[in-house]
């Protein structure tokens, strides 16, 4: 189904609402599953890093808002290629998709460059400016090193990744991408822990005891070994994206205007959300390493019921995208509203389901019964908010597919920094973690009706 994509797209004939469901569940599972495969190796390396002591968990719960405001600014680089290759495939014109590919790569790689170059210059000084205790600024401060290090290999990978799902491909970067996750844990055996730590029989295995950076050069080792085979299916293999020898690099104005008004909304959004995550960083750390620590294993917790929400974000993308481009109004609405509807009832199972099973999570991820039973307490709170969270990711790929950026990145805007973070600064004095999960609950519920509104407005 997915490689007949685009011919189906462009052709007249109608389809079915079964049809339409069913091509939407297709390009959906390969990568919803990989998110969930994502989540559960997070919900492990998690473990294997709060096993070292709540301090170590807080350490990267520091650094992770700015890890995510990195990697999203990178990500908007990557759409602002990916959504024209879709248009250009659904078009039919694929030889213009091997020429976005082709430059969109020159970018995004010179552009992570640069972003990591930033992160190492600022690692030092990062965990003290966001008000960490200073018995966490040295494991903060090299996590993010490495983290920084890595940037052009993970930005890479994604792009090559984004773009085979753009092309109607989402099975193999949703299998590469859950080789990767397998992959970080084997790496994490053996960099985070001593040697003995994990034995077989009596046979110690070998390990470098890196504590919290071998976290992070066990991520980058597997991204490496995903971004070399990626490349290879995008570059290689890909009969739509394939680099070809006589192929030119040289950068195309027009190209580059049109990746300049996709990207640019997508990366104030992202800076917007990230930037919002660091605020509540600033919030969150005053409250003590339990509060940290519980914060950070909350997010990694609810990770599990949002994550088939982007699958399916990245399906309507692709979905619109090329609809749009084989000018199928018809199809581009309909689309938008199937993954939305799915991902709504999708989120919302799974939100039920982390309500009832999260004291075991929790019990997973940390040995500490403090931080065990306040993020218990917050994540029940935010897991109301999950079917309305629900309609703003799957709307914004739809939103996205259609080339609308700028309007959600505002609304984005308007509602982190006007409702969560406001109301947030005024709770967290009076009720700390728990009201700064309220906060969170009640502008993602927020956000989702906004978004519903211009899903129906577009």
């Amino acid at each position: 189904m997915a490689t007949d994509l685009s011919t189906l797209i462009r052709s007249e004939a109608p389809l079915s609402a079964r049809q339409k469901v069913h091509l939407v569940w297709m390009l959906s599972i390969p990568t919803i599953l990989a998110q969930i495969t994502t989540i559960a190796m997070e919900y492990i390396d998690a473990a294997m890093v709060g096993s070292l002591g709540a301090a170590a968990s807080a350490s990267i719960g520091v650094v992770a808002s700015t890890t995510w405001l990195f990697g999203g600014i990178g990500s908007a680089v990557t759409y602002g290629f990916s959504v024209q290759i879709a248009q250009a495939i659904g078009a039919g014109d694929e030889a213009a998709a091997k020429r976005i590919f082709r430059h969109g790569m020159i970018v995004v790689i010179g552009f992570a460059a640069l972003m990591g170059l930033l992160g190492v210059v600022l690692h030092g000084a990062l965990p003290r400016v966001l008000g960490a205790e200073e018995s966490l600024w040295h494991d903060a401060a090299a996590y993010f090193m490495v983290f920084s290090l890595f940037m052009p290999i993970r930005q890479l990978n994604f792009y090559c990744g984004a773009s085979l799902q753009a092309s109607g491909n989402t099975r193999t970067p949703g299998i590469l991408n859950m080789m990767m996750c397998f992959l970080d844990v084997f790496f994490n055996v053996f960099l985070i822990f001593p040697t003995g730590h994990f034995r077989i029989g009596a046979w110690g295995l070998p390990g470098a005891g890196l504590g919290v950076m071998g976290a992070a050069l066990g991520t980058g080792a597997a991204e490496i070994v995903s971004c070399t085979l990626m490349l290879y299916f995008a570059a290689i293999r890909s009969e739509k994206l394939k680099i070809q020898r006589d192929g030119q690099f040289r950068l195309d104005a027009h190209t580059q205007e049109k990746a300049l008004r996709i990207s640019i909304p997508i990366a104030l959004e992202q800076g917007v959300l990230s930037g919002a995550m660091i605020a509540t960083t600033g919030i969150v750390a005053p409250l003590g390493t339990v509060a940290v620590a519980a914060n950070s294993f909350g997010i990694t917790a609810e990770s599990f019921c949002y994550m088939p929400g982007y699958g399916l974000e990245a399906a309507a993308t692709t979905l619109v995208g090329q609809a749009v481009g084989a000018r199928r109004k018809d199809l581009v609405k309909s689309f938008s509203w199937i993954t939305t509807a799915l991902g709504i009832a999708i989120m919302t199972l799974t939100g039920m389901l982390m309500y009832v099973v999260c004291p075991w999570v929790f019990a997973f991820l940390t040995p500490d019964p403090a931080v065990q039973e306040l993020g218990v307490r917050v994540l029940r709170i935010e897991l109301f908010a999950e079917p309305l969270f629900a309609a703003s990711i799957v709307a914004t790929g739809a939103l996205r597919g259609i080339g609308d950026t700028l309007i959600p990145s505002i609304m984005n805007l308007v509602s982190i920094w006007g409702v969560r973070l406001t109301l947030a600064w005024f709770l967290a004095p009076h009720y700390g973690l728990v009201g700064v999960w309220i906060a969170m609950c009640v502008e993602l519920c927020f956000r989702g009706i906004i978004f519903l509104i211009r899903l129906a407005r577009s």
